[in-house]
């Protein structure tokens, strides 16, 4: 037994497994202070969502009554992320996972796409056009403005917003996309910021050595350009090889209004902007944007796109689920970079649908003047509810002093308790669009509290990086603790875990070589110094 006020330190120790028993008693400790954890649900399955979206698309009141949450958080801005806002939703990609929770959609309802509801078949739009019912077909140019005019009154129908000023879409093809997205994902992540990022997920393992970042980002261009809404200036761009409007770019168009919709009614700017350093908070912000639009894109398409669909556009439409093109990209991505990408799809989709089902879109109105602030809100919708912010960590303001002449710190981040659950996976992170995280690295990431990663750069190349933890008890921290020890070995990083006997805080060092990592230890290795 150590003494009380130790500190252990573990390095390379074999991971051994908790009895069920130990991480069910996880689940009724936190910071909660109603005293006790509630159950965690289903972690993310498309079945799940789907009878979810199923349900509420059958909802007739867009606003059904609803009590507001007090409105303490002001929106927090945010820039210079690891993943860019541009490429959160990489149109291609975001078929893929449209059409899945549609086909998800169908099997629920028996396999069968859904009968034509009063307002299923494109009608005569606010702008006076009017357009044929019955099965479409791609439109020709001249009759686009009349198509897109009923998307938006269908989409503004469902969504319960009215549009401040018009929204003139433009088409473009995939080289031209390719071009204006590659001014944009390198104008929001510049080089020197790409760089700092590789390095940081090289030396925690998540990247291999010889990976390039930049590739990643511009092998998404490549692949998975689809459509895209950039609030600097309100433009909303479709791609179409031929110039016109297919199922798939109607289902892009509907998605790309949608978010130009929350541009005029909550100012996407102002929710996005300036959250510097803090890729947590950054994702579960756009968790929000995207699980907003990706809800009332996969309703409008029940409702209005699937009934008027021939047999051979319905298939076209479910083959696109399985673009391979587009998979095989996804595949190419580290899965801590794959995972930024999906996160806001996937668990912004349920945690919308969480919202919707406790009050329907007005509740999703709430969360725009209440912005979520950690993907831990995400991930436990009843951490947001209950107004569990996370806890402020902050390293030491000399950290590169106290390592010695030409130490520097490059960069400063939060890991949030998603991207932490991706580290703790080891070699069995999850990849894939409706992918979940191993149990025993969501566990270990579940209590998270607060965290604060740095990497630093020696005068001879060295890299250390320091990644200070703080958990909801002593117990959480235990855990984390455990598998991260187990995690360094795993994936081959020189690293050490580093804990107070008893302590909540966990701090975790690893170096590119073991005199770095001696050198973290010597300096810093007491946690809370």
């Amino acid at each position: 037994m150590e003494p009380e006020g130790s500190v252990r330190r573990e390095r390379y120790r074999p991971r051994v497994q908790p009895p069920p028993a130990k991480r069910l008693r996880k689940r009724h400790v936190g910071r909660i202070r109603s005293g006790s954890r509630p159950a965690r649900g289903p972690r993310g399955t498309t079945a799940g969502l789907a009878a979810e979206l199923v349900r509420t698309a059958a909802r007739s009141d867009p606003h059904p009554p609803l009590g507001r949450p007090s409105h303490g958080h002001a929106p927090i801005p945010c820039d210079n992320r690891p993943v860019p806002t541009h490429l959160g939703k990489p149109g291609r990609l975001l078929a893929v996972i449209l059409v899945t929770l549609l086909l998800a959609i169908l099997a629920a309802c028996g396999g069968t796409p859904p009968s034509p509801t009063a307002n299923a078949t494109p009608t005569a739009s606010a702008r006076g056009s009017d357009v044929p019912n019955g099965p479409s077909t791609p439109a020709p140019s001249d009759d686009l403005g009349a198509v897109y005019a009923a998307i938006e009154e269908q989409v503004v129908d469902i969504r319960g917003l009215e549009p401040r000023r018009p929204v003139e879409p433009l088409i473009v093809s995939p080289d031209e996309m390719a071009e204006i997205l590659a001014e944009l994902v390198f104008e929001d992540a510049p080089e020197e910021l790409l760089l700092a990022y590789e390095r940081l997920y090289q030396a925690m393992g998540l990247m291999e050595a010889e990976a390039s970042l930049a590739d990643v980002y511009v092998d998404l261009l490549e692949s998975q350009v689809g459509g895209l809404y950039v609030p600097d200036g309100e433009r909303l761009y479709v791609v179409s090889q031929e110039g016109e409007l297919g199922a798939i770019e109607r289902v892009l168009y509907a998605h790309e209004f949608a978010h130009a919709l929350q541009d005029q009614h909550f100012d996407l700017e102002s929710v996005q902007v300036d959250l510097v350093d803090q890729t947590d908070r950054q994702l579960a912000r756009q968790a929000l944007v995207e699980g907003d639009a990706y809800v009332l894109n996969t309703q409008w398409m029940i409702s209005h796109l699937v009934p008027t669909l021939s047999p051979d556009e319905l298939q076209e439409l479910i083959e696109s689920s399985t673009d391979p093109e587009a998979l095989a990209a996804l595949e190419r991505i580290p899965p801590i970079v794959q995972s930024s990408i999906l996160f806001a799809a996937t668990h912004g989709t349920q945690w919308v649908l969480g919202l919707q089902g406790r009050g329907g879109w007005a509740a999703v109105d709430a969360a725009w003047e209440r912005p979520p602030e950690s993907t831990e809100q995400i991930l436990h919708i009843e951490k947001y509810e209950a107004g569990e912010d996370p806890l402020d960590v902050a390293l030491p303001s000399d950290l590169a002093g106290r390592l010695g002449p030409g130490w520097e710190v490059v960069l400063e981040d939060t890991f949030g308790e998603h991207q932490l659950g991706i580290w703790l996976s080891g070699n069995d992170a999850p990849s894939g669009i409706v992918a979940t995280l191993p149990d025993v690295a969501a566990d270990a990431a579940e209590g998270w509290g607060g965290d604060r990663v740095a990497l630093l750069g020696g005068a001879d190349g060295e890299t250390a990086v320091v990644l200070q933890t703080e958990w909801d008890t002593a117990t959480d921290a235990g855990e984390f603790a455990e598998r991260a020890t187990a995690v360094l070995e795993e994936l081959g990083v020189i690293g050490l875990v580093a804990r107070q006997t008893g302590s909540a805080s966990v701090r975790v060092f690893i170096g590119s070589d073991d005199a770095t990592l001696l050198l973290l230890d010597r300096t810093l290795g007491h946690t809370g110094a």
